[in-house]
């Protein structure tokens, strides 16, 4: 076996895959590719609206699917009912390969819920765990606040952030399982030691850029201006 190669892609819903689903031209989600060019394993991150899209991406760079991250349980993430639109997500990729499900374990019943998905698929992990895939470590960091069960992913510089944290704002915090004070906590504790340097990776393009360093991150996003949780939930109006 080779040395770990990181692989690791970046596709965007309505323009990468999913080109004639126009929900997910207008979600603007993005799911993740990582994994080891060296033994051709992959994880996928947050695969909804085409998975079998995703995992011809794969085949075409000579990688398979060996497991799914997810970073919550919304189903514009994970697949499931929303707003009218049945989603396609974790549930079809299962039928096209049986791959494990990492979850942050807060997460697991509102994922098996939005879903239907049983929970034998899912491993459920603490913050801190790391992931494999082939030789290339993945580290799951709980950031509760958009979700009870939000988790990032952080591997060789590049940090996935779900909808925890975009280029410009984060995720809503009135949705169910949501908590403004939670979020305030996960930005400016649990993701305070990623470095500058560290390339931010988030799940919509919601900024004319589709990524960028966490420090113009921090430089820019109005919601790290904020030096207080009095501040940050002044912001909601609590």
């Amino acid at each position: 076996m080779g040395q770990p190669e990181l692989y690791f892609r970046q596709l965007l819903s309505g323009r990468d895959f999913a080109v004639a689903d126009p929900l997910a031209r207008q979600m603007v989600n993005f799911a993740y590719a990582i994994g080891d060019r060296s033994t051709g394993e992959a994880l996928l991150v947050d695969p909804a609206y085409a998975v079998g899209e995703l995992l011809d991406a794969l085949a075409a760079d000579d990688m398979r699917c060996v497991g799914v991250l997810a970073t919550h349980y919304h189903p514009d993430h994970v697949g499931g009912e929303m707003a009218g639109w049945s989603i396609e997500g974790i549930e079809a990729l299962l039928e096209l390969a049986a791959v494990p499900v990492h979850l942050q374990r807060d997460e697991v019943p509102w994922v098996e819920r939005a879903t239907g998905v049983d929970s034998s698929h899912f491993i459920a992990h603490h913050s801190g765990d790391i992931v494999t895939v082939g030789g290339v470590e993945v580290e799951l960091v709980h950031t509760p606040g958009h979700t009870p069960g939000s988790q990032c992913f952080l591997v060789q510089g590049h940090l996935i952030s779900g909808d925890t944290l975009f280029l410009d704002g984060c995720g809503r915090t009135d949705l169910p399982g949501s908590d403004p004070a939670a979020m305030y906590e996960s930005l400016t504790t649990r993701l305070a030691r990623i470095p500058d340097d560290a390339i931010l990776y988030p799940g919509h393009r919601y900024s004319p850029e589709p990524s960028a360093s966490m420090g113009e991150t921090r430089r820019n996003n109005f919601v790290l201006a904020p030096r207080s949780a009095a501040e940050w939930l002044a912001m909601f109006g609590r």
